[in-house]
């Protein structure tokens, strides 16, 4: 069996390698129709052997779609978000389905290009992180004619659906939790946050928290790009020698709340005696370390699959009534840095 490498296979080249009908063959790859098995792994068997791949694009003319769909996040680097691909791949791999990313940078006007671009070849459904976007991206959204399913916050109103968890309401528990254990003189550190959304909203339902019992952050530091753990020693550092009262830190994710942690254990400093930690997003890999860091659950797999299985269902039956509007509630592990009291 050889071909032509300089051109794509086709049903023919398939044809002519089994002696069996373009047709035929047709059938067999697409699973369609009453054809032998004897035959059908002939030609499966030859297809393989060759190469062959559909052209997926001639189907998709027909339905003027593909069998892709476009998720699109702020980023690769932070493991966040390859737990919510993972949730995503599971339910589609047992579907016809084939997910594809594109990556923002956070970045609004970059998020409204990836979109513009995976659009355009007509996916069948869109799952994209946040609620927040430009109004030409939310325009290209409400217009696009597929399933969409907003994810990792439900914190506003979406185009079609959502599944996520309240950051607000994240950043009340945690305040209310540390502030249950005995701690007042707390520090924050985070990313800088105006591209941030989901950061922000934790930021903001912590401080609402902490003011409803007559407390306020009494210093705060923010960071972009390097390191996280880096960042947070550094930070946790600076913080500490700018304000050495501090009795509680919290971060605004784990790494960098783990680079303090790191930092206060070289220093003997006593956790969570004289200084308390917390960090968000429950990430596996730190579990290695020499403490636990406390930290808040961010539902990351399964909100991975309860988007994904949206999508399947709307265009497995696009009459049936769905749950759209979906809130996961994440839970505070105490860890070794949060009394519990």
């Amino acid at each position: 069996m050889t071909t032509d490498n300089k051109r794509p296979l086709t049903l023919r080249d398939v044809s002519e390698a089994t002696g069996v009908s373009e047709m035929t063959v047709s059938r067999v790859l697409r699973n369609r129709g009453d054809v032998s098995e004897k035959t059908r792994q002939k030609v499966l068997s030859a297809a393989k052997e060759l190469g062959y791949v559909p052209n997926k694009i001639a189907g998709a003319l027909a339905s003027n779609r593909v069998n892709l769909v476009a998720v699109i996040i702020p980023s690769l680097s932070n493991m966040v978000f390859p737990e919510v691909l993972t949730g995503i791949n599971s339910v589609l791999e047992n579907t016809d389905l084939q997910p594809v990313v594109g990556v923002t940078d956070y970045q609004p006007e970059k998020e409204e290009k990836v979109l513009y671009e995976m659009l355009s070849w007509r996916p069948s459904g869109v799952i994209i992180a946040g609620l927040e976007h430009t109004e030409a991206a939310r325009a290209m959204l409400n217009a696009a004619g597929i399933p969409v399913v907003e994810v990792m916050d439900t914190d506003g109103k979406p185009v079609d659906a959502m599944v996520g968890i309240s950051h607000r309401r994240a950043g009340r528990e945690m305040a209310r939790a540390i502030l249950k254990a005995g701690y007042r003189h707390i520090g924050f550190m985070g990313t800088k946050m105006p591209l941030d959304h989901r950061a922000r909203k934790r930021f903001e339902g912590f401080t609402e928290a902490l003011a409803k019992e007559g407390v306020e952050i009494e210093d705060r530091a923010f960071y972009s790009g390097g390191s996280a753990l880096a960042k947070g020693r550094e930070m946790t550092q600076e913080m500490l020698e700018r304000s050495p009262e501090l009795d509680f830190l919290y971060y605004s994710n784990d790494m960098i709340g783990a680079g303090g942690m790191l930092y206060l254990m070289d220093q003997k400093i006593d956790i969570p005696g004289q200084i308390g930690l917390a960090g968000f997003n429950g990430v596996e890999l730190l579990e290695g370390l020499p403490r636990q860091l406390a930290t808040m659950d961010a539902c990351r797999l399964e909100i991975g699959r309860k988007a994904a299985e949206i999508i399947a269902a709307q265009l497995d039956n696009p009459d049936q009534e769905i749950e759209k509007h979906v809130t996961l509630t994440p839970t505070i592990t105490y860890g070794d840095t949060l009394k519990r009291r």
